[in-house]
């Protein structure tokens, strides 16, 4: 039987974006599991950082979705969760958003979540999609580093403006898990969780581990 695979997208054109999203993914990486394939979007924005930058990528990202003929699953790598809908519209393999996904999950490791987002003008974004999912009164607080996405992926600053910023959530309002609010911090879940002692979200992993239980679930 035919190896599964998982297409991970990064909607933005930063590669150490995809860099750290493809390493963080390595523990997934299994002889007998799903092959796992992280690419990015050539024509994104460098970060996605606004709404215009969220509508930008989600017809891009359809016709990307429509043209793979390989891929058994998709995980749409960033936590505005662009152009889902329009992208499971386009194909019968399940499709899965980052943010939804990490949202979930941290609702099953703790009563009250909080988000580190990377810039103030993204939690207004981010909360409106939590009303939409019927979660918002889970939601402990949302904080922003200041930071952008290509700030968040390589700048040695990132990890201590989001243990600042994680222990504000813990200690001032009450979170007792976190999600991290964008792809680019993936490299820091398993230190954040260290300092923090709360669990920390990855919602790219999160997303990818939804990913192989569909795909295994299908050669069961």
């Amino acid at each position: 039987m035919a190896r599964a695979d998982i297409l991970v997208i990064n909607p933005n054109s930063n590669p150490a974006v995809t860099a750290g999203l493809d390493a963080a993914l390595s523990t997934f990486r299994l002889a007998d599991g799903p092959s796992i394939r992280c690419t990015m979007l050539a024509e994104g924005p460098f970060g996605i950082e606004c709404q215009k930058d969220v509508e930008q990528v989600t017809l891009p990202l359809r016709r990307l979705v429509e043209q793979d003929n390989a891929a058994d699953a998709f995980v749409i790598a960033c936590f505005s969760d662009p152009g889902l809908h329009v992208c499971r519209e386009a194909t019968r393999r399940p499709v899965f958003g980052i943010n939804e996904c990490g949202v979930l999950s941290a609702l099953a490791r703790g009563e009250r979540f909080g988000v580190i987002a990377i810039l103030a003008q993204s939690v207004a974004r981010h909360q409106r999609y939590l009303r939409q999912m019927g979660l918002a009164e889970r939601l402990a607080g949302e904080r922003p580093l200041g930071m952008s996405v290509a700030e968040t992926a390589s700048d040695e600053r990132a990890f201590l403006r989001m243990e600042a910023v994680g222990h504000e959530l813990v200690e001032k309002d009450g979170a007792d898990v976190i999600v991290m609010g964008c792809a680019g911090m993936a490299r820091h879940r398993r230190p954040l969780e260290i300092a923090l002692g709360v669990p920390v979200i990855d919602p790219t992993l999160a997303a990818v581990a939804m990913a192989i239980g569909a795909v295994q679930a299908q050669i069961i």
